[in-house]
């Protein structure tokens, strides 16, 4: 299948992610300040992406990371290594006091009208501390890697950062892997590095090495410094104002043959409109609309974003990518926690036009 870009046939990992590790805090339909209990997450944008390829899809894949050796890292790694993903980790001694840290993200779900509330800490985190040189990039390709994903919020966290993502990219491409990268635009992370010209530079010399790219259109303006679409959207639902920028998107990085993302209209908390759109090699493929009864909305992006890869990994048409990622995408929305509990049945069941009727 003909996507524009050459993926490897096998490897000893079929994906390799780079990112920061955190574990969310969830407290369900009960904001924070009123909370007495909560369900604990393991997470992260990029692990995310690994996670979901080789517990639902059974793909081999692998996760590059800072771990702290203390109790909550010890919490973290074993959900690293339950979801079937292999660990690659730079790892740091905590102080007993200060750290350094494994983040916290704090969430509750929300619920009705009453939107979903998410903050962090992520002072002194380790992953933050990450520096190119800090993993052997020619050892962990040397077996074979078909695939390596990283993400904007990674590189937002600390001035090294970027570094780690660039020489990650570079071995990978030196091992003919595909490499992709999920903008995860996060105005708050840019903001106390430099603003958003400085998140555009930072980013400028990563989407040099991307073939595919993840992002929404409001990502592309603000992570690549494109203008606002001159086509307007007649509803969140539209990919016209999407579609209308890819030109632009490919003026500036021509390297990137791929750029897809979700589309979601909330009509509340526990109700979604969700379709998903991918520009592959030139055509735009777009998903069906489905309605979603939404119980926790947190990681639907990252459960698109692996469903979309394993289709292309596994040598689907463009079409039936886009739609085994939004399928994925949806039922990740039915599950609390930021990773997959579906099967690979589900996914296809959904893909196919299947609904939600009971199986006996």
């Amino acid at each position: 299948m003909d996507y524009g870009i050459k993926i490897k046939k096998g490897g000893a990992l079929d994906l390799l992610s780079l990112g920061a590790l955190v574990h969310r805090l969830d407290t369900g339909v009960v904001p924070f300040r009123k909370a007495t209990h909560c369900d604990i997450h393991v997470s992260g944008g990029e692990f995310n992406v690994a996670a979901n390829l080789a517990d639902c899809f059974g793909l081999k894949t692998g996760i590059a990371s800072a771990m702290v050796d203390y109790p909550i890292g010890a919490m973290i790694d074993e959900r690293v290594r339950a979801m079937g993903v292999k660990p690659f980790y730079k790892h740091f001694k905590h102080d007993g006091v200060n750290g350094p840290n494994m983040a916290t993200v704090y969430s509750d779900r929300g619920y009705g009208a009453r939107a979903p509330v998410v903050f962090y800490n992520r002072s002194n985190e380790a992953g933050g501390m990450l520096k190119a040189g800090d993993f052997d990039w020619k050892s962990i390709f040397a077996d074979g890697v078909r695939w390596f994903h990283s993400g904007g919020i990674f590189a937002a966290l600390s001035d090294t950062t970027p570094g780690v993502i660039e020489s990650g990219m570079k071995a990978a491409k030196e091992a003919g892997a595909v490499v992709s990268f999920d903008l995860n635009y996060r105005k708050k992370l840019w903001n106390i590095r430099g603003g958003d010209a400085h998140g555009v530079k930072t980013l400028e010399p990563i989407l040099r090495y991307v073939d595919v790219l993840v992002g929404n259109e409001e990502d592309l303006q603000m992570g690549l410094g494109i203008p606002g679409p001159e086509v307007e959207a007649k509803s969140a639902l539209d990919p016209s104002a999407f579609i209308s920028m890819i030109g632009k998107v490919t003026a500036k990085f021509p390297n990137i043959k791929i750029v897809a993302t979700t589309l979601r209209e909330v009509h509340s908390t526990n109700r979604h409109s969700w379709s998903a759109v991918a520009w592959i090699n030139g055509q735009p493929w777009q998903a069906p609309v489905r309605e979603l009864d939404v119980y926790d909305r947190v990681g639907g992006g990252d459960g698109f974003a692996a469903g979309l890869f394993y289709g292309l990994l596994s040598g689907f048409s463009p079409e039936d990518a886009v739609r085994y990622g939004w399928a994925h995408g949806a039922l990740l929305t039915t599950y609390p926690g930021d990773t997959t509990m579906a099967t690979l049945d589900q996914v296809k069941a959904i893909a196919e036009g299947g609904s939600a009727r009971i199986q006996r």
